[in-house]
């Protein structure tokens, strides 16, 4: 058995002695060196911009002249296309639900054609939602009819 070791230490290890021993050992750092091993020597014949502002065109490079950023804005028109929001709830509601959905989207893409600007787009989604509403509105009254109908009857 070994009078250094302790029971809990693996064989091996060192003691608390040897580590400050350790510790305390260091060789000084190397002595500095104006120009360390890998990099090239400084040039002193190349000009130096003088001035804080000396930053310009390498010579025989071309000038690239930044753009000025454009934005832009559209408007929302004059006068705005219906798009028959009110009716595709009611008709999706109401009446059928499929054909209201349909509607109700359509009326939402005529709503955002008109605050784009694209009046084109906003006139033939509103035709659309206007059609599905109608269809809508006819389906669910002739269900309505028709169960009015079949309870009197039977």
């Amino acid at each position: 058995m070994y009078p250094s070791h302790s029971f809990n230490q693996p064989p091996g290890a060192l003691n608390s002695s040897e580590k400050s021993a350790m510790l305390y050992s260091f060789s000084p750092p190397p002595p500095y060196q104006a120009n360390p091993a890998g990099y090239p020597p400084s040039f002193p014949s190349q000009p130096v911009p003088q001035g804080p502002y000396a930053q310009g065109p390498h010579p025989g490079q071309p000038v690239v002249a930044a753009q000025p950023a454009v934005f832009v804005t559209t408007t929302p028109m004059a006068s705005l296309v219906p798009d028959y929001l009110g009716y595709s709830i009611f008709t999706m509601l109401c009446c059928c639900f499929p054909l209201g959905i349909a509607a109700l989207v359509f009326s939402f893409s005529t709503r955002n054609a008109n605050f784009a600007g694209q009046r084109a787009l906003a006139e033939k989604n509103s035709n659309t939602a206007l059609n599905l509403n109608h269809a809508a509105l006819g389906i669910g009254v002739v269900f309505i009819v028709l169960y009015i109908i079949l309870k009197t009857v039977l």
